[in-house]
């Protein structure tokens, strides 16, 4: 079977991996002149962790990365954990996204990458279904899957009127510094006024990430830099997190990545009948529960199970959407809780909640 997948990134590339474990043939395609990955570092939880496992580069993945024990903390530093819950619903991989991605494009094989392929639409046939390029003979495949992320043009093409919108005044802040004197064990989750969120955690054994959010963020003003630095002090009180601060004043400000938060709409459908949506082109949210990724990974997992399982492609991708859909009504209703919460000590029981539900629910694929 040959498949097409659009987008290079983690969830792409993952998923060609995975198809591979069951004889498809893949071609990516990404729109990009380079493998690269947008951000600075990611956290993987431990269901994405195994589907790297079946991947055969667990153990590469883990050597990229560092073990976070995570804590909530209010903004002056006292640690707060919500009880009743299993220690594995705070502890998670956090992985330099760029040295991911390169693992991922040598697992899939860079020769059955394109690299500068504007995928512009696609046609449906009986026995094919055949990708549109803006620059390039069409393609033709069995299967076409977009995992090309919140602005998908697969998805424009699938469910017309399905843009990305605005998640209003959600911004984030972030960067990747040499590691300096800042504690090793991070600062994951602080919560403070304003609606803001932040901390630092070790992406590597050399490397730590920096990071801001604030919901209803307001009109911004200055540089970057100060546009985080002003949102940060709502994170750093009686002398806490100072070294947050001078991390953010000590960054470049060409090194420091600010996004308004873009979501996906929900969804007429994910899927025809060779033809699906895959990880944050099809169900993109806030990242505020660090946990997107993970959930990409795991819809890479169902997808090739179903396929493997179900020789009929387009009764294959009704399933996995079924699957993922009712789990994604849950994940909405956890991300909704999060963002909602009212200071740090609720903060902390909902993340909780959210990674129990998580990983005792996660697929067994």
């Amino acid at each position: 079977m040959h498949t097409v997948i659009v987008g290079a990134g983690l969830v792409g590339l993952t998923t060609a991996a995975s198809l591979r474990l069951i004889g498809h043939e893949v071609t990516v395609l990404e729109h990009a002149p380079e493998v690269r990955a947008a951000g600075a570092g990611i956290g993987l939880w431990p269901n994405a962790l195994r589907e790297f496992d079946t991947l055969g580069i667990g153990d590469d993945v883990r050597g990229l990365g560092e073990a976070v024990d995570a804590w909530c903390y209010d903004p002056t530093g006292r640690p707060i954990r919500a009880t009743g819950y299993d220690t594995a619903a705070y502890q998670f991989l956090m992985v330099p996204r760029p040295e991911l991605n390169n693992l991922l494009a040598d697992t899939v094989g860079r020769d059955r990458i394109r690299l500068g392929a504007h995928v512009t639409g696609f046609t449906e046939h009986d026995t094919q279904v055949e990708v549109h390029l803006a620059d390039a003979a069409p393609l033709r495949a069995d299967l076409l899957i977009g995992a090309d992320g919140v602005y998908s043009d697969v998805r424009a093409a699938l469910v017309p009127g399905s843009a990305a919108v605005e998640h209003v005044g959600n911004y984030a802040w972030r960067a990747v510094l040499p590691v300096g004197h800042e504690r090793p064990e991070g600062t994951m989750v602080t919560i403070g006024p304003g609606r803001t969120r932040g901390g630092y955690t070790r992406v590597s054994h050399d490397r730590t990430m920096w990071w801001v959010g604030q919901f209803d963020a307001g009109e911004l003003v200055g540089s970057k830099r100060e546009r985080a630095l002003w949102r940060a002090r709502n994170v750093a009180e009686s002398g806490w997190h100072e070294e947050l601060l001078e991390m953010i004043a000590a960054t470049p400000e060409q090194s420091i990545l600010e996004n308004q938060i873009m979501r996906v709409p929900e969804l007429s459908h994910w899927t025809t009948a060779r033809v699906a949506l895959i990880g944050d082109a099809a169900h993109g949210l806030s990242p505020h529960i660090a946990a997107g990724g993970t959930l990409g990974i795991e819809d890479a997992g169902v997808l090739r199970a179903e396929l493997a399982d179900e020789s009929d492609i387009a009764k294959a991708l009704a399933r996995y959407e079924s699957a993922r859909r009712s789990r994604f009504e849950k994940v909405r209703e956890h991300s909704e809780a999060v963002e909602n919460a009212n200071g740090a000590a609720e903060s902390a029981e909902r993340y909780a909640a959210f990674g129990h539900w998580m990983l005792t629910t996660a697929p067994a694929t």
